[in-house]
């Protein structure tokens, strides 16, 4: 048969459809002065002010908004920053930047469409404040959830690395006499054995307080139910330690002898596994000290109770337990520049890209943060929880494309 060609039919070329690139937006960021309880850490130092300043974005800092972590308001005027001396003028930022979760008053600060940059603390949400920031429509992004390229969490990874050093050096600091300590030198010298120390789980904080225990001279042992994790400890510090999966005996007996024990088990499910009971704690050596670095999911020990910066340790059986949750906010310089150094970037790409959607929606990373957008719940577990409608967040940018 013969090809039959409609009348109506023509060659007529067709315009190629290509996606225009956004221009390059202008930044409107906020940096409020954190209330939180124990919270000395600021999102952006100085520093990283200046490159966003100097990149042509505006950045207005509540005063004092640095003073945990010994920036002046100086330091950030001179950067280039407006001191504002009203909450409320921060909050006239289309963008918020914050290192501790918003609260309730927080809330009633923000406007509609507003973009709010912080870590999310899921024991402490409420129905009330989630259903606040949908009506605002707010694109809310936590920090902690955000992936780099390599598929890591990289402010995660900075703190456990602080909290890592920290738990091993606080620790040392409470075996001495000052702090009412059994006298005991981490290291030893000539002539006088090391310290025990038992560490409990083999992430990214086991391996860093392993670290800092070997590097003072510690006897160092570590236990996890993961071999692979502990194979992967091995490599990473490139020398040879004890190793032991968690037996229940097996550890008892460590602890027994440990002058150290540091809790730094990942949770399962949101919730840290308890894995030293009262009675391995009962039978530690007077004088010993514990550091639950999991406390904010729990915590490993069961003797463990939540403390603060300013009351940080309490004894159970003669016992020292150091329970702070936020350990890293007791280093607050090095904790916001390890924060300042994740976030200035993003916010950076943020403009190139036309503002925070666009990046959201080119960065799989930065969308793996995104917990609220526009007034959809796009996190699975915070949905579940306070029984809210799910909307998967790659199908939303799909419907807006």
């Amino acid at each position: 048969m013969k090809p039959f060609v409609a009348p109506s039919f023509s060659y007529v070329p067709l315009e190629e459809t290509l996606e225009i690139k956004p221009k390059k937006k202008k930044m409107f960021i906020g940096i409020p002065r954190e209330t939180s309880f124990d919270e000395n850490r600021v999102a952006l130092t100085p520093e990283a002010v200046a490159v966003l300043v100097n990149g042509g974005h505006e950045v207005v800092v509540e005063s004092k908004a640095g003073i945990g972590a010994f920036y002046c308001d100086s330091d950030y005027s001179e950067a280039g920053a407006r001191i504002a001396y009203d909450k409320a003028e921060v909050y006239k930022a289309l963008t918020i930047i914050k290192s501790a979760p918003i609260s309730e008053e927080e809330i009633d600060l923000l406007q509609p469409n507003h973009v709010v940059l912080s870590p999310i603390h899921m024991p402490f949400l409420k129905a009330g404040m989630v259903e606040q920031l949908i009506n605002k429509k707010i694109i809310a992004i936590a920090f902690e959830s955000i992936k780099d390229d390599a598929g890591t969490y990289p402010i995660v990874r900075s703190m456990s690395e602080i909290a890592g050093n920290s738990a091993i050096l606080t620790a040392a600091q409470y075996l001495s006499n000052q702090h009412n300590g059994k006298g005991i030198l981490l290291g030893g010298i000539s002539g006088v054995p090391s310290a025990n120390v038992v560490i409990i789980g083999a992430g990214v904080v086991g391996e860093f307080a392993a670290r800092a225990a070997l590097g003072l001279g510690a006897n160092v042992t570590v236990f996890d139910n993961s071999v692979y994790r502990l194979m992967r400890l091995q490599n990473n510090i490139g020398r040879r330690v004890s190793t032991s999966v968690l037996d229940p005996v097996t550890l008892g007996n460590e602890l027994s002898s440990a002058d150290i024990a540091v809790g730094a088990l990942k949770p399962v499910h949101g919730i840290t596994p308890m894995v030293v009971t009262e009675q391995m704690v009962s039978n530690m050596k007077a004088g010993s000290v514990v550091i639950d670095v999991s406390i904010d999911r729990g915590g490993c020990f069961e003797t463990s109770r939540a403390t603060t910066l300013q009351k940080p340790v309490f004894r159970y059986q003669d016992v020292i337990h150091y329970c702070v949750p936020n350990i890293a906010s007791g280093v607050s310089r090095t904790a916001s520049r390890a924060i300042s150094n994740v976030l200035m970037p993003i916010v950076s790409q943020s403009a190139d890209f036309g503002g925070v959607e666009y990046l959201i929606e080119s960065r799989s990373g930065i969308r793996n943060g995104v917990y609220l957008y526009k007034g959809c719940v796009t996190k699975a577990s915070i949905a579940r929880r306070f029984d809210l409608k799910y909307t998967d967040l790659d199908l939303l940018l799909a419907t807006h494309r």
